[in-house]
């Protein structure tokens, strides 16, 4: 099993970066090359999500992105460290508003987009995982693989 870390600072120029990283290495890994455009897409929508977090919690530490190649699929991790980020998409998990309301409306605005990028993702990858704990949280995508050709 095959693992290359990206980490980058919470900016929006380096998810192009990460893009593409993650459609070569997939292409390495044997993803059929019908679906690497899925793959960036993921990923773009994952880090754009994890770096409007960052930046709007002031968290200064960087996203993780993790690519997995395994021996029939391959997978990617987009981390983030932002504690409970991904509560609104876990079931059983409810973001509680503070009293201030403007901050009310601010969280109002930022599940919703939160929501609909998570639903860009979902619709793209069929193998979708979101978790959420309170050191931050972990989108995992899989797609399959093409095992190479046997030949003769």
């Amino acid at each position: 099993m095959a693992t290359v870390e990206l980490r980058f600072s919470a900016l929006p120029e380096h998810v192009r970066t990460a893009r593409l990283v993650a459609a070569a290495v997939a292409r390495r890994a044997g993803v059929d090359e019908a679906v690497l455009d899925e793959v960036r897409l993921a990923v773009g929508e994952a880090c754009s999500r994890a770096v409007g977090l960052h930046r709007s919690n002031d968290v200064a530490a960087p996203i993780t992105v993790m690519l997995i190649e395994d021996e029939k699929k391959f997978s990617i991790e987009v981390g983030d460290e932002v504690p409970g980020s991904a509560a609104s998409s876990v079931p059983g998990v409810q973001h509680a508003a503070d009293g201030d309301p403007d901050g009310a409306e601010s969280a109002v605005v930022d599940e919703a987009e939160d929501e609909m990028g998570l639903a860009v993702i979902s619709g793209l990858v069929d193998d979708v995982e979101v978790t959420s704990s309170d050191n931050g949280g972990v989108i995992r995508m899989s797609w399959p693989t093409v095992p190479d050709p046997v030949l003769p």
